[in-house]
């Protein structure tokens, strides 16, 4: 894309910034509503079988997926027009989420405004090593980047540690109104689990409530993993970084089934959401449809985004994610490089000195 195609994007899907109230409304009906009847349905079910339970929970996280997509759009606010509807809307969510509205709406405002900015890492995205930093960290800093970046622990515990401890603690230097937020998020999840603990007792409620949020929390985490760690992703340093570019090359348009793409939110349109966050979720297949440079943005579907599992460090010379065995071979080539151009540096010194 020519840098002029770059700076129309954002004007060419403006248009579609624009909320419809109707459409929010409907959502959360259509959202909320199947909510709390599967996790009805599911309470009724363990009288009969746990069996059935389980598969109810599994749907029962889809919605809860889609709820967050709604708290998502709140904290960008183009979920509603009005700032307090949105407020309002979020904490909510957030609630049955278990997200404090106002520490992650700071934390993922950071993270739109320096995606795949390599000297602004750290607040919002995922913890990510370019090759060179990874060869000059100390053995404890490879451990910890290893055990961080595992499947296992990164799917399997990072839902659990999201959860309870993550989004339950405010950070370090957050203001009041961010305080607040985190303290009355806990104080009404609190309120909202205990009453349900005394209504059908805390087997039935851990039974029912534990596999619909670990499922959910790991399909999150999976969604915001492969939507920026896929192969040729976009990592730049600050004076050569550009928003449209990092939106554009370092979001992916995840393609999925009508079901999922439902399910999710239209969150699989990453590329158009990170090139305006103002576009509700509702809005972002018919951004996509109607500008015809975001086509190229680079598609991958569930088989291929699996490949994402493979992926550990940047390439900051190739431009691409590898894993670390490929590490190996990019600092053996650049040895080879700098022993060759040392060589011929030499030489060339030896042969000045001869004439």
């Amino acid at each position: 894309m020519t840098q002029s195609t770059l700076t129309n994007l954002k004007k060419q899907v403006a248009p579609y910034e624009i909320t419809n109230t109707r459409a929010s409304i409907k959502q959360l009906i259509n959202t909320l509503g199947p909510l709390i009847l599967l996790w009805a349905v599911a309470y009724l079910s363990l009288s009969i079988s746990y069996w059935i339970t389980l598969p109810i929970t599994i749907i029962a996280s889809g919605f809860v997926i889609r709820t967050f997509i709604i708290f998502h759009d709140c904290c960008h606010q183009s979920f509603f027009k009005s700032r307090r509807a949105n407020e309002i809307i979020g904490t909510i969510t957030g609630i049955l989420t278990l997200f404090p509205y106002q520490q992650w709406k700071n934390s993922h405002s950071i993270h739109h405004a320096s995606s795949g900015n390599l000297e602004k890492r750290g607040i919002g995205d995922m913890w990510v090593l370019t090759v060179d930093e990874y060869a000059a960290s100390s053995l404890w800093v490879r451990i910890a980047y290893r055990l961080y970046r595992n499947p296992f622990i990164m799917f399997g515990l990072g839902p659990v540690f999201l959860f309870l401890f993550t989004n339950r603690f405010n950070t370090k230097g957050a203001r009041r109104k961010e305080r607040i937020s985190t303290y009355m998020t806990n104080v009404f999840i609190l309120a909202l689990y205990g009453g349900l603990i005394l209504l059908i007792g805390w087997q039935s409620f851990v039974l029912i409530q534990a596999p619909i949020m670990f499922i959910a929390g790991l399909m999150g985490i999976w969604l915001f993993y492969v939507q920026h760690q896929f192969e040729d992703s976009y990592f730049e340093n600050e004076d050569e970084w550009s928003y449209v570019k990092a939106a554009i090359d370092g979001s992916s348009y995840y393609k999925l089934p009508k079901l999922l793409q439902w399910i999710t939110g239209n969150i699989g349109f990453h590329h158009v959401h990170h090139l305006s966050p103002k576009v509700p979720n509702y809005n972002l297949e018919k951004a996509h449809n109607a500008t015809p440079p975001l086509h190229k943005a680079t598609t991958i579907t569930i088989g291929t985004s699996l490949k994402a599992l493979n992926f550990r460090l940047w390439d900051e010379r190739n431009k691409m994610f590898v894993g670390y065995k490929n590490s190996k071979q990019v600092h053996l080539k650049e040895d080879e490089h700098d022993t060759f151009a040392n060589s011929i540096k030499v030489k060339v010194r030896k042969s000045s000195l001869q004439g």
